[in-house]
């Protein structure tokens, strides 16, 4: 199975691990604070989903591919779908009809080649799985398939691990397979670290994060996963695209460019040179509290357009710092913190703390420093965020099984745009929630403009889950577009986003990106459905 370590596997239809989910006290536990979080609500433990039943695969696997591909039903299963609030409605409902014929899983380039010629030569779809953690349908076998006679899973963990470290130029090789645990670990021995963290960190692959632009650990300056990436491998149907090795060249369009957020479009990403980096030895962090959360907007505009490049700048306003169990007195709360593995920091968080104050903050934490922050976990309001950041998945699904709909959107745009935006979707969402909530977060900051991270919950109408989140996201997306935002900074477009993502990007790119589309997958078989 995916992902599996001995005694240990992952939910079939929940986020994460399936001993990680609540028991049925917790569910009830957990209902009793969402009925304060949601008043409209009723929430109460659901059954959970039974075994499911796949159906049998379409096809026979071929000869070519019989030594690394599997049709064990329970590995088609969770081969299926990703993670978003429809693919766990879906899981819970037991349906799997849409699962994969096959799933592939390639030892080297070589066979990843094999199976877009056999697919090719046979019309069937190839969906490059990556960890699953998609939230905006971007492994959704089904929907790859179409009409088409089969779609296949590819999966990547045998191509993973560090390859080849250049610890002098400070690259790594790494198969596109590894999940972020184990890049994190095979650095650490050498000194090392990429200190790119998405909230999927646990159950990704560095290859998806490239596939999609992931956003990562930094607030500002390298905030993508663009920005950590030297160089990479591209197989397509017509070969290998392979980029040129350099830290920065001006001989014209740059190729990984066009590699960097292709979602499986254009071909299958099995290796890339990262810029790694230092583990850091110095923290500074602080915490600001701010009556409104217009103060701590202004607050992180001073911020991102001094200079001072903090690795960490979160934004909450108050809801979403009770969400998280950060404070619980209505003001909204900046997390900030430095780290280098250079030298020490409070000159930067000093300066960083008097632009707050300037703008109406009250240090409610810190300053605190440390030397060797691997000895010195961090502790407080930064570290219960940092907690509930990765628990979000697994609350989550756990709140679908009581009955409660919960999911997140996000945007960008610039400084001026950002209040009329955020009351835009304040006016046109908030009503349709019957009772729910919304909170925001700022995730990145640049010097034109924040990041805004949504997160909404609403009572869940049984029965009729998937046209409740749909009009939800409809309505949200409606109003990023309206407001001027892009319709995603970091959670990819798969085919969710297909149609604000249409509406945003110039027609003539759409056509450029097709026609590139042919040249490098002229039979289509490339994650049918995404950017196309």
């Amino acid at each position: 199975m995916i992902r599996e370590v001995t005694g240990r596997a992952r939910s079939l239809w929940a986020w994460g691990w399936d001993d990680k989910f609540p028991d049925d006290a917790a569910r009830a536990g957990l209902a009793q604070l969402a009925r304060v979080l949601v008043p409209a609500a009723t929430p109460a433990p659901r059954p959970l989903p039974a075994e499911p039943t796949v159906p049998a695969p379409r096809i026979a696997p071929p000869e070519a591919l019989a030594a690394f591909s599997s049709q064990a039903p329970r590995d088609r299963a969770i081969h299926t779908r990703g993670r978003a609030f429809a693919d766990l409605v879906a899981g819970f409902a037991g349906d799997y009809a849409g699962a994969p014929a096959l799933v592939a899983r390639p030892r080297d380039a070589a066979e990843v080649a094999r199976v877009l010629e056999v697919c090719e030569q046979r019309g069937w779809a190839v969906v490059p799985f990556g960890g699953g953690t998609s939230v905006v349908g971007g492994v959704d076998a089904a929907l790859a398939r179409g009409e088409r006679e089969a779609s296949i899973s590819l999966d990547l963990e045998a191509l993973s691990g560090l390859r080849e470290l250049d610890a002098t130029s400070r690259l790594a090789r790494l198969g596109a397979g590894t999940l972020g645990p184990r890049l994190e670990d095979e650095l650490a021995p050498h000194g090392f670290t990429l200190r790119h963290f998405p909230q999927s960190f646990e159950f990704s692959t560095l290859g998806g994060w490239l596939a999609t632009r992931a956003g990562g650990h930094y607030a500002t300056g390298p905030t993508h996963i663009d920005d950590h990436c030297h160089a990479l491998d591209l197989v397509t149907p017509r070969g290998t695209l392979a980029t040129h090795r350099h830290p920065a060249s001006g001989a014209g369009p740059e190729p990984a460019r066009l590699v960097l957020g292709s979602e499986g479009a254009l071909g299958v990403i099995t290796e890339a040179w990262m810029r790694v980096v230092p583990k850091p030895r110095w923290r500074a962090s602080a915490s600001l509290a701010f009556a409104t959360f217009e103060q701590g907007v202004a607050a992180c505009r001073a911020l991102a357009q001094s200079g001072l490049q903090p690795a960490n700048a979160r934004l909450l306003d108050p809801q979403e710092a009770r969400l998280h169990r950060v404070r619980f007195d209505g003001t909204a709360v900046l997390l900030l913190s430095f780290e280098s593995a250079d030298h020490p920091l409070s000159a930067w968080l000093a300066r960083a703390l008097e632009l707050g104050r300037d703008h109406g903050g009250t240090v409610v934490a810190g300053p605190s420093e440390k030397d060797d922050g691997a000895s010195n976990p961090e502790r407080g309001a930064a570290s219960a965020w940092r907690d509930a950041f990765f628990a979000a998945p697994y609350l989550q699904s756990a709140l679908l099984s009581i009955g409660i709909l919960a999911d997140t959107f996000e945007t960008s745009c610039t400084w001026s745009q950002f209040p009329a935006l955020h009351a835009r979707i304040m006016h046109d969402l908030l009503p349709e929630l019957a009772g729910g909530t919304i909170a925001c977060r700022f995730t990145h900051l640049y010097p034109d403009g924040p990041a805004p991270y949504y997160t909404f919950l609403a009572p869940l109408r049984l029965g009729d889950e998937l046209a409740q989140w749909s009009h939800l996201k409809a309505v949200a997306s409606d109003a990023l577009a309206a407001g001027g935002g892009t319709i995603t900074h970091h959670h990819a477009v798969g085919r969710t986003h297909m149609p604000w993502y249409r509406r945003e990007r110039p027609a003539l790119f759409g056509e450029a990106f097709a026609a590139v589309k042919r040249t490098l997958d002229p039979a289509a078989i490339c994650n049918p459905g995404v950017l196309t």
